[in-house]
């Protein structure tokens, strides 16, 4: 794989990061709350801008000049950003929207997000994320998964519209590797290979299978190459053409014995019709994703997690591909992404939104009776540190296996 494909990471990462907190950001300025920060990617800070009070922007450079109630609270694995320790502090009311080092998530900072207050007396920030109702709190939690599966629904729809490959259904021949038997055999693009060895090849399975089975018994027979004949339709000739190829026995990795590919076609669906298939296709790939999480709850089927190292290298296999298959494979991967995001940020872990929303509805059930914020913090932090170790062990998995 081309190196370079990797990149392509990037750009996914980033729109499935900025579309999730985008979501808690529009829905905590609709609640009234204060945002102070929009980071893209993980601190530490490489530059960010904010609406000056006297007109104009500001940049600010490697988190200098921040506001004293931010500065030094860089660490958004905390899952909250601190409330306004200092009330003598000048609190802006303006956004801080950053771009930070780590190009791995995202976070949106509200004061209060653990039930910090403002003062000894228990007050609370009347713009903090702790001061409003249970309802609002819920909603700004539940924003971020919401807005993933809407990404979903829009790329498969956007990926339905601009065409879905399919395999013909003969064995048209849709790429001759250069410099493999089949070239050298004379073979072209969108020939129908319709026997092999006199054998009929109604599929390109089909054909795939017959040379195989020629090629296995040419390799107990200790031969590097062995002869195929071929009954071939072209475009324009009259009559079929018949040409041997020399099959490889052992062909180069990612190249088949003949040295083709079947031809694929795309397929679009109109315009009206593509929003429908894409919200269909979300719920289906969301119920197989749900399955399958039941499946490893119960052990029966062993857990295949991919960490940051591992979706960049799916990721950039999947883009290399789109010269030849289009853009549907990378806007599925990422709609697929979008989707997990959703679904294990929903999950009621600790520091996880889900998590969030259960000591939310624990509040309500103790009739409005809120946890102590040091407790909150602690439990976020505890699970924050689980995650994080099982995305180390993970991570270390996903290098160890690169080359595989």
């Amino acid at each position: 794989m081309n190196n370079w494909y990797l990149l392509a990471a990037i750009p996914v990462f980033g729109l499935l990061v900025l579309v999730h907190e985008f979501g808690h950001f529009i829905t905590a300025k609709w609640a009234g709350i204060r945002v102070e920060e929009f980071g893209l990617g993980f601190p530490p800070n490489i530059v960010g801008f904010r609406k000056r009070d006297s007109g104009g922007w500001e940049v600010i450079w490697f988190g200098q000049h921040r506001d004293p109630e931010i500065s030094g609270k860089q660490n958004p694995f905390s899952g909250t950003s601190g409330g306004a320790s200092n009330p003598d502090a000048a609190v802006s009311n303006h956004t801080l929207y950053s771009l930070n080092l780590l190009p791995i998530g995202g976070f949106v900072r509200m004061p209060g997000e653990n039930g910090d207050v403002l003062d000894d007396d228990g007050n609370y920030d009347p713009q903090s994320f702790a001061a409003k109702p249970a309802g609002k709190r819920i909603i700004v939690l539940c924003a971020g998964v919401v807005m993933n599966l809407l990404l979903a629904m829009v790329l498969f729809t956007v990926a339905y519209g601009l065409g879905e490959p399919t395999y013909t259904n003969t064995a048209t021949l849709g790429t001759v590797v250069a410099n493999s038997p089949a070239a050298a055999a004379g073979l072209r693009p969108d020939d129908i290979i319709i026997s092999v060895d006199g054998q009929s090849t109604p599929q390109f399975s089909d054909m795939a299978a017959a040379v195989t089975k020629i090629t296995d018994a040419a390799k107990k027979q200790g031969l590097n190459t062995v002869p195929v004949h071929l009954q071939v339709k072209r475009t324009g000739a009259a009559a079929p053409i018949a040409i041997t190829v020399n099959a490889l026995v052992n062909p180069p990795a990612g190249q088949g014995h003949l040295g083709v590919e079947q031809k694929i076609t795309f397929v679009s669906t109109p315009l009206w019709l593509a929003p429908f298939k894409g919200i269909q296709h979300t719920f289906e790939v969301t119920r197989d994703f749900l399955g399958q999480i039941a499946l490893m709850i119960r052990g029966a089927v062993k857990p295949e997690l991919a960490g940051p190292v591992g979706i960049v290298k799916i990721t950039g296999q999947v883009a290399q591909t789109v010269p030849d298959l289009g853009w549907w494979p990378i806007l599925s991967l990422t709609s697929i992404l979008s989707l997990n995001l959703a679904i294990v940020n929903i999950l009621p872990f600790p520091a996880l939104d889900g998590g969030r929303i259960v000591l939310v509805l624990l509040e309500l059930i103790r009739g409005g009776k809120r946890l102590k914020p040091e407790r909150e913090g602690i439990i976020n932090l505890v699970g924050m540190a689980i995650l994080l170790a099982l995305m180390v062990i993970i991570t270390i998995s996903d290098v160890a296996g690169w080359g595989s």
